[in-house]
C-alpha cells in the first residue's frame, strides 16, 4: 500500500508548508501547491490498488480544495479567521457602515443605469474603481488580521468584501450581457 507523507487533518496553511498568514507570497503557494499535487495527483497512482486510488482522489480533492481557498484573498480570510477562533458572523450579521453601503447603492445604481444603456465603458469605468477599492480593502485586512490581530475589524472587513465581490460578479455578468 502506498503512503501519503502528508497529513490529513492539517490545515491548509500547513498543508502547503505556509505561515497562518492572511498576505501569502501566491508564487511561493502555487509552487507548493504543485509540489503537493506531484505527490497526489490521482494518475501518479493509476497502477496501485483500489484503496490507494481513491486514497490519491481523496488527496487530490483536498489539495485543490485547499489551494482554491488560500489563493483567494478573501476565502483565505474567512478560513484563517476560523483558524484563530474568531466567527465572521457572515450569516447572522449584517450590519454595514452606512456611508459603506451609500457607496455601494451608488456603485449599483450605476451599473444598473450603464447596463440599461449597453454602455460597455461605464461598466469598465465602475468595475476598475471597485477593483480598486476592493484591492485597498484587501491590503487592510493583511494588516488587521497579521498585524494589529484585530479578528472583530478584519470580521466585520471580510463581510463588506464579500459584498463588493458579489458586487464585482454582477457587473462581469453585466459586462458579459453587453458584449454578447
Amino acid at each position: 500500500m502506498t503512503t501519503f507523507d502528508l497529513n490529513f487533518a492539517a490545515d491548509h496553511f500547513t498543508l502547503f508548508g505556509l505561515p497562518r498568514a492572511q498576505s501569502l507570497d501566491l508564487e511561493s503557494l502555487e509552487n507548493s501547491f504543485r509540489a503537493v499535487q506531484a505527490k497526489v495527483h490521482p494518475d501518479k497512482h493509476a497502477h496501485a490498488g483500489d484503496a490507494d486510488r481513491r486514497l490519491a482522489m481523496q488527496w487530490a480533492t483536498r489539495v485543490n480544495e485547499a489551494f482554491q481557498t488560500l489563493k483567494s484573498p478573501g476565502k483565505r480570510a474567512r478560513y484563517l479567521l476560523s483558524l484563530l477562533g474568531h466567527d465572521p458572523q457572515i450569516e447572522s450579521n449584517t450590519a454595514m457602515p452606512t456611508e459603506f453601503l451609500i457607496s455601494q447603492m451608488e456603485l449599483r445604481e450605476a451599473v444598473i443605469e450603464a447596463r440599461a444603456a449597453a454602455n460597455e465603458d461605464a461598466l469598465d469605468a465602475v468595475r476598475l474603481r471597485l477593483l480598486n477599492e476592493i484591492k485597498v480593502e484587501y491590503q487592510r485586512l493583511a494588516e488587521l488580521i497579521d498585524v494589529a490581530k484585530d479578528f472583530a475589524a478584519a470580521g466585520n472587513l471580510v463581510r463588506q468584501l464579500m459584498f463588493q465581490e458579489k458586487l464585482l460578479n454582477e457587473i462581469d455578468d453585466a459586462l458579459e450581457a453587453v458584449t454578447a
